[in-house]
């Protein structure tokens, strides 16, 4: 009995010696953990591949769609608001004009606002009119001197619909000061619907305030129709509060780690489902273009919200089973592994510290339990020899054993945990280089086709009015000057709308000789000599660089001209959309004149399937010009490209320009490539977990026993001197302790030898004397 309790003493000792972090036992249960969460995850994640009712990158592209109609309509607001303010200080500038002037002049020029109108501040007298009649009841004249008095405001009409009042202040000397008041709706300049889309815009509380695309259901020609566009306005009304709700978040907190490209609010929904139809959403809040900074757009609190009909099912692009049999795979493979690990490593080197402790401690009565393969079994034959010598035989009548010795340490332990890595390699590698591999046959939606197509159209209608918006600030411009004004005056109000609008790397006037008089900004590439181009917009080469050069004739002048130079830079900008790969303006002749990436101007476009595909788009029989879409194969490879001429009127009408978008499929949310990144994520996290555990055994046991078998020897060939330090307090450790405890009994019994001899030479002295 006391045995017993003296023996659980020992092994509770032994347990409390050993390292909770360290040796052999931690690396092999991390392992054996990080293997099962491992093939829990893969039969979780494979099976779940293409079992969504709506792939995800559908509603991603819903979320780019409203994304989009939200930086239209904010620029085409802030547009507005800009330029009744800059054309009431040009106004301010120069002598006084009647109301009528004003508004003729103002109606000449820009044709975006549905009703203008001039009041005397004061008296609130109004003027005159343009257009429709403004609801001028609703302002306040007596805030006009406040602060934000002239911001924009929203005002419902009689009938229903919202419209946009902006304001400008017409000042001169002597005068009683007037008001300038604008009313624009709030539409979507431009926004490509296709056939099954509406958009809206929504106000803070979720309330519709104007949207197209919608189904009349007064319209309809049968009771089905009917129904249907009755369910689609009562979808989009569900969609609209849904989105207000959300747009009221930060926008920082509003997207997921990682996610960008959009400065506002911006999300999908998912609605109901109807005759295996479901209705998704995306919402997008009208932000600055710089994170951040508002404008006056942003200040009004309004979400577009776009909706449209896909068609319904899981796209499967595995089965469940295969996520279960990897998984059970992974679980056989990984016992296998787990098994040899303490098979040939754990277990040897356990028995290697009780056997070093029993030496240590004086019990030699027993010969040491070798064990068969690599360091351990060579430290386990030199703690047998250390205790034969312990018991008196000389070491140096055991260097028979060096052939045994070799023999046991051919195979070492790197190559035990290199076998281990090996059999779980075959379970990671496959998954990272060959299974689930998405090849050229992918399955594209073709929703996300169509949105490809719509949003390139409506990217090339915003080049085109940003186009034509130059002109018309041009056209302004010119309409200000006359003979009286000056050279400096020319100057002062060049500078003023180039620091007024970033478009501009130059602005100057050119008269019918080809002089420049005034100028701001950069030089002029105007050729000399040269009266100005009778055309709107004319593209220029100057060295390898484009030059889009805006001509707009000023009447005052006689024959002269206001010529503005635009940024490429400007261009390039008005290009950066998420979610529509790379993007390129190019010529009549298929050169790139911007682009969203890098590119080199006046270039041909890389490929030919690009080229056909302007060809096409500019070749439309019937319709006239009109975007096309396509998704290119090749090899493995797929992408979805769509180019979309120039389709209005303007004064880049006469421009022979196509805007060209091309993504790689393999970057969208698609069921065969979501299972083929999942494989190679499980491949990889397999990899990340063997390399991980297996090289913290390799530094923390391996490489330490290595080098103890090679001191053991060492001590069991007649090393008495050096002394064995642990190096980490866990089995390795706890040998090398008991090592060092064997060294220096061996160094005591040298010792107690040598003085035995000493003593037995001196008492037989004498008597050899005698």
């Amino acid at each position: 009995m006391a045995a017993s309790r003296t023996k659980r003493r020992h092994k509770v000792r032994r347990r409390a010696d050993m390292s909770l972090l360290g040796g052999i036992r931690p690396p092999i249960a991390a392992l054996s953990a990080a293997l099962l969460a491992l093939a829990a995850l893969t039969a979780i994640q494979f099976g779940r591949s293409g079992q969504e009712a709506v792939p995800e990158a559908v509603l991603t592209s819903q979320q780019h769609f409203a994304e989009d109609g939200a930086i239209a309509l904010r620029a085409s607001l802030d547009e507005s608001i800009t330029d009744l303010s800059r054309t009431a200080a040009l106004f301010n500038a120069g002598k006084p004009v009647s109301a009528d002037t004003v508004l003729d002049k103002l109606g000449n020029v820009y044709q975006k606002w549905r009703g203008t109108a001039v009041l005397e501040i004061k008296s609130g007298k109004l003027e005159a009119q343009r257009g429709e009649n403004l609801p001028l009841t609703a302002i306040d004249r007596t805030k006009l001197n406040e602060d934000n008095g002239l911001a924009p405001r929203m005002v419902r009409l009689q009938n229903g619909e919202t419209r946009l009042l902006t304001f400008g202040v017409l000042s001169w000397p002597d005068k009683p000061q007037q008001l300038l008041v604008a009313s624009s709706s709030l539409k979507f300049p431009g926004v490509s619907l296709g056939r099954f889309r509406a958009i809206a815009v929504v106000d803070s509380g979720g309330a519709i305030l104007s949207s197209d695309g919608l189904a009349d259901p007064s319209q309809a020609e049968n009771d089905e129709a009917k129904g249907a566009a009755k369910q689609s306005k009562k979808q989009l009304t569900k969609f609209a509060k849904s989105a207000a709700r959300k747009a009221e978040q930060h926008p920082l907190k509003a997207k997921e780690p990682g996610s960008g490209g959009f400065p506002g609010v911006s999300g999908s929904l998912l609605g109901d489902s109807r005759g295996g139809e479901r209705s998704v959403a995306g919402y997008a809040t009208l932000s600055g273009s710089t994170p951040g900074e508002g404008t006056a757009a942003t200040a009004l609190g309004l979400t577009v919200v776009s909706s449209v009909e896909v068609t319904e099912g899981a796209d499967t692009a595995v089965s469940t089973f295969f996520g279960v049999a990897a998984a059970g795979a992974l679980l056989l493979i990984g016992a296998l592994a787990v098994a040899l690990l303490i098979g040939t490593v754990q277990k040897p080197l356990l028995q290697l510290f009780l056997e070093s402790r029993r030496l240590s401690r004086g019990d030699l009565t027993r010969p040491v339990t070798l064990p068969k393969y690599g360091e351990a079994s060579r430290v386990g034959a030199a703690l047998e020899r250390l205790r034969r010598q312990l018991l008196g035989e000389p070491a140096e009548e055991q260097q028979a054993d060096d052939v045994e010795r070799g023999r046991r340490g051919r195979i070492g332990m790197r190559a035990l945990v290199g076998t281990c890595a090996a059999l779980l390699l075959v379970w990671s590698a496959p998954l990272v280089l060959l299974i689930n591999r998405a090849d050229g046959s992918v399955k594209v939606p073709q929703a996300i086709v169509s949105d490809q197509r719509e949003r390139t159209e409506t990217l090339a209608d915003r080049v085109r009015r940003a186009l034509n918006e130059g002109h018309a600030d041009l056209t302004s411009v010119a309409s200000m000057l006359g003979a009286s004004t000056t050279t400096e005056e020319m100057a002062q109000i060049l500078e003023r709308t180039r620091n007024e609008h970033g478009r501009y790397e130059s602005l100057y006037v050119v008269t019918s000789d080809g002089t420049v008089t005034a100028k701001a900004g950069s030089a002029p590439h105007h050729p000399a000599g040269k009266a100005p181009e009778t055309v709107p917009v004319v593209l220029r080469e100057a060295g390898n660089k484009p030059v889009i050069t805006e001509y707009a004739e000023a009447p005052g002048l006689k024959g002269a001209a206001v010529v503005g130079e635009l940024k490429i830079d400007f261009l390039n900008a008005l290009l950066k959309r998420p979610g529509l790969g790379e993007i390129k303006v190019v010529d009549g002749k298929h050169r790139v004149i911007g682009s969203s990436t890098g590119y080199r101007a006046l270039q041909g476009l890389s490929g030919d399937k690009l080229n056909a595909l302007v060809t096409a788009a500019n070749q439309k029989s019937g319709k006239g010009p009109h975007a096309s879409s396509v998704v290119n194969r090749d090899g493995d490879g797929v992408t979805i490209a769509a180019a979309a001429p120039f389709d209005g009127g303007g004064a880049a009408k006469p421009l022979d320009w196509t805007v060209v978008s091309s993504q790689p499929a393999k970057g969208l949310a698609i069921a065969e490539y979501n299972l083929q990144n999942r494989t190679v994520l499980a491949g990889l996290l397999g990899i990340t977990a063997v390399g991980a555990c297996l090289g913290w055994m390799h530094i923390i046991v391996v490489r330490p026993l290595r080098e103890l078998a090679k001191r053991a020897e060492a001590l069991a060939d007649g090393d008495r001197r050096s002394v064995l330090f642990p190096t980490h307090h866990d089995e390795v450790g706890a040998v090398t302790r008991s090592l060092e405890v064997i060294r220096q009994q061996l160094v005591e019994l040298r010792k107690r030898e040598a003085s035995g001899s000493a003593g037995t030479a001196g008492k037989a002295t004498p008597a050899g004397r005698n």
